[in-house]
């Protein structure tokens, strides 16, 4: 952040910032010479300097031509920062007067500020993109089908890649039949894109998604999304659920969209590394034509891998290769 924008956070406009910086350094400067010298119209100026007085940042030291001076910086600060700080307050008891007066007149299934039940996709959609702006840290996502959405959402998509601009870090466990929805696959693809982090797993228990330590959103009954989600605002419930997602995410199958290069392997104990994956995905229960998705390969070409793979093993079904291809060591240690 530049020196003029840094004046946003105390509520000014940029160029109010410049100009004052200038008054700093130049004491008793007229309006004309500080648009002269700072590129900004007459208007522009005097616009900024009656922001300026108004917080006691600059005065008025003649009138004849009238010029301008800026206050001891430090002081004239503090006193701007305490003005600030009483009007946080202030928004801040207001903040609790209008949750005592949510909490009393809406229909909620649970009488506590502890839990929020949102029964329409919309109420879940306004809720997520303001927990995710509101991210500082980190996202978490358990993600299985069916998907609640039926499009792509790219104003979330956007509101994401600022999120990990600032440098919110994005991690994703998707249920490996997820992949099955092409819009599933597109979006785990989307997230990698902009620096998140992918992995798959089976059977996943639930649907949800945690934003730093301060909230989650769970379905309430994941094979119905209309059915309406949960938001979890309690601090013991929300450790417990991000020690679930540690758990998940330690044994789940790291995948992104790099590709995997096909070269024979020296002998019969080793595997090439679009094999592995490809075995590693069917293990998870994936289909042909989800595998054939998530490496950007033909289904064809899963089928003749599984079948090559299967010849050298001695094996004839899907699952006798299973068996011998963990025991060879080719699924990892799980």
């Amino acid at each position: 952040m530049t020196a003029p924008d840094w004046w946003q956070e105390v509520g000014l406009p940029p160029a109010a910032g410049r100009v004052l910086q200038h008054l700093v350094t130049h004491p008793e400067s007229t309006a004309a010479a500080i648009a002269d010298e700072l590129g900004l119209t007459a208007s522009t100026v005097e616009r900024m300097l009656r922001a300026l007085v108004e917080e006691l940042l600059v005065v008025r030291v003649g009138r004849r031509p009238t010029r301008w001076s800026a206050s001891p910086p430090r002081s004239a600060m503090d006193a701007l920062l305490q003005r600030r700080r009483a009007q946080l307050a202030n928004v801040e008891l207001q903040a609790e007067r209008l949750q005592e007066e949510y909490a009393a007149h809406l229909d909620r299934r649970f009488a506590s500020d502890q839990f929020e039940v949102l029964d329409t996709p919309q109420r879940v959609t306004a809720r997520y993109e303001h927990l995710l702006r509101s991210a500082q840290r980190e996202i978490l996502h358990l993600v299985m089908p069916p998907s609640v959405a039926t499009s792509a959402h790219p104003e979330r998509m956007a509101a994401q890649a600022d999120a990990a601009a600032r440098g919110v870090r994005f991690r994703a466990v998707y249920d490996a039949s997820t992949f099955d929805e092409e819009l599933s696959l597109r979006t785990a693809r989307d997230g990698l894109a902009f620096g998140g982090e992918v992995r798959l797993s089976r059977e996943l228990p639930m649907k949800l998604v945690l934003f730093d330590d301060a909230a989650a959103i769970m379905a309430i009954t994941p094979a119905d999304p209309a059915a309406g989600s949960l938001v979890v605002y309690s601090p013991p419930l929300l450790r417990v659920l991000k020690a679930l997602f540690d758990e998940l995410w330690e044994h789940a199958a790291p995948w992104s969209t790099e590709p995997t290069a096909s070269q024979p392997p020296p002998d019969r104990l080793a595997i090439d590394p679009r094999s592995a994956r490809v075995l590693q995905f069917m293990a998870l229960g994936m289909k042909d034509d989800a595998i054939a998705r998530v490496l950007g390969v033909s289904r064809r070409t899963v089928q003749q891998i599984v079948s090559d793979v299967g010849t050298r093993l001695g094996a004839r079904t899907r699952f006798q290769i299973a068996l011998q291809a963990q025991a060879a060591g080719w699924l990892g240690e799980e």
